[in-house]
């Protein structure tokens, strides 16, 4: 039960928000990273450090000479080996196990990793999560000041929703072409997204001896394999029956050689997990790179920064987008785009015609008087909290 109220608690981080305190400052595959991805790791981690699950994590068995737990223990906190020469041989004839055999001038394959599976998964977990943090950071609540009052309410006064619009227009007219610095920030988090599924890539097949890049390929080969003379490629990268060597001091204080058999129980989770790993960071880096592709064009493309907006507000005229458009920088337009993502889609049709009306003559406009007498927030003290003004 300890196992399911820790993976509980980690679902937070992929739930559905709809509360008023939150602002959507990103788009779904920004969220892949730092949600979906980030909960996944942990919960992988959460998993392979529940013995309960498997029982003993490693379990040897020797001539009875030293204690059980006492191998156990030194196994698992030095390393194991497997014979790759010996891992297509008949198993119960030639060999016991698959990679187990006579190692006299064979050339052995260490495993360590086990050891290190569940720390590294969670670093992996810090890691998907950090761009978000730096974005969040330098974000600062910009957004959730900008549409507080018109975020996730259904219905609200009317006069409250124009003043809050109001408010809305009259800042991002006021700031205008003041926004670069937002936008560099939020790309290059995306970019970082990017690079860091392409790092995390890396880091497994060099933490898995180099055999992760073709993990997920050589398993797919693997399935489609004839059931007699395939080999199984989970098994040669997470054995279950590995070999340890123990040695110690007999009677007559000759060095003795122990060789013992042990039973991984936890490869069977981490076989799961990484084939899942494998496909996931694909799936992600595809993605990810795809949103980049597109992160450029809305940044060198005015078009398609017209499509977008077109797509949210289907009312208004194609020329008064482009002239939209044309007055606001990128770092206009993403924060616009972020408006339109916080409020619903009446509120942000009137905003985006009012903007249109006020800034798609080719003279600088100045709001109307109306809007003079509304501040974009109240004044804001060094604690947080509403001043008179």
């Amino acid at each position: 039960m300890a196992v399911f109220g820790m993976v509980s608690a980690v679902s937070g981080f992929i739930k559905i928000r709809y509360l008023l305190d939150k602002a959507v400052i990103d788009n779904m595959v920004f969220r892949c990273h730092y949600r979906i991805t980030t909960a996944i790791l942990f919960v992988c981690c959460i998993i392979v450090t529940a013995n309960n699950l498997i029982g003993d994590p490693i379990s040897c068995i020797n001539d009875g000479s030293i204690p059980i737990h006492v191998i156990n223990t030194f196994c698992w906190i030095t390393y194991t080996f497997t014979i790759p020469g010996q891992q297509h041989r008949q198993i119960g004839t030639d060999v016991a196990a698959h990679g187990l055999g006579n190692e006299f001038g064979q050339e052995k394959r260490y495993h360590s990793y086990y050891q290190w599976v569940p720390f590294v998964l969670f670093f992996q977990g810090l890691m998907f999560y950090l761009p978000h943090w730096i974005w969040k950071n330098l974000e600062d609540g910009k957004m959730r000041m900008i549409t507080d009052g018109l975020r996730g309410m259904v219905s609200i006064p009317e006069d409250y929703r124009k003043d809050r619009q109001n408010r809305i227009i009259k800042y991002l007219i006021d700031s205008l072409n003041s926004h670069a610095g937002y936008s560099f920030a939020y790309y290059l988090c995306e970019a970082l997204n990017f690079i860091n599924v392409i790092v995390n890539i890396f880091l497994v097949d060099k933490f898995l001896g180099g055999a992760f890049m073709t993990y997920g390929t050589d398993v797919i080969k693997f399935s489609n394999m004839d059931q007699d003379k395939r080999s199984d490629p989970m098994i040669e990268i997470f054995p279950r029956l590995t070999k340890c060597t123990f040695h110690k001091f007999g009677p007559g204080g000759s060095p003795q050689r122990h060789d013992t058999l042990c039973v991984l129980a936890l490869n069977i989770l981490n076989e799961k997990i990484y084939i899942f790993l494998w496909f996931w960071f694909i799936i992600l880096s595809v993605i990810s790179g795809l949103a980049l592709i597109y992160s450029f064009m809305v940044v060198t493309m005015p078009t398609t920064r017209e499509t977008i907006i077109k797509r949210s507000y289907r009312s208004a005229q194609s020329k008064e987008i482009s002239s939209l458009v044309r007055r606001l920088d990128i770092g206009d337009f993403l924060l616009l785009h972020f408006v339109g993502q916080n409020v619903n889609t009446k509120s942000f049709s009137e905003m985006v015609q009012e903007l249109c009306n006020l800034l798609g003559s080719s003279r600088t406009p100045s709001a109307p008087s109306t809007l003079e007498m509304h501040p974009i927030y109240p004044q804001v003290d060094s604690f947080g909290k509403e001043t008179e003004t």
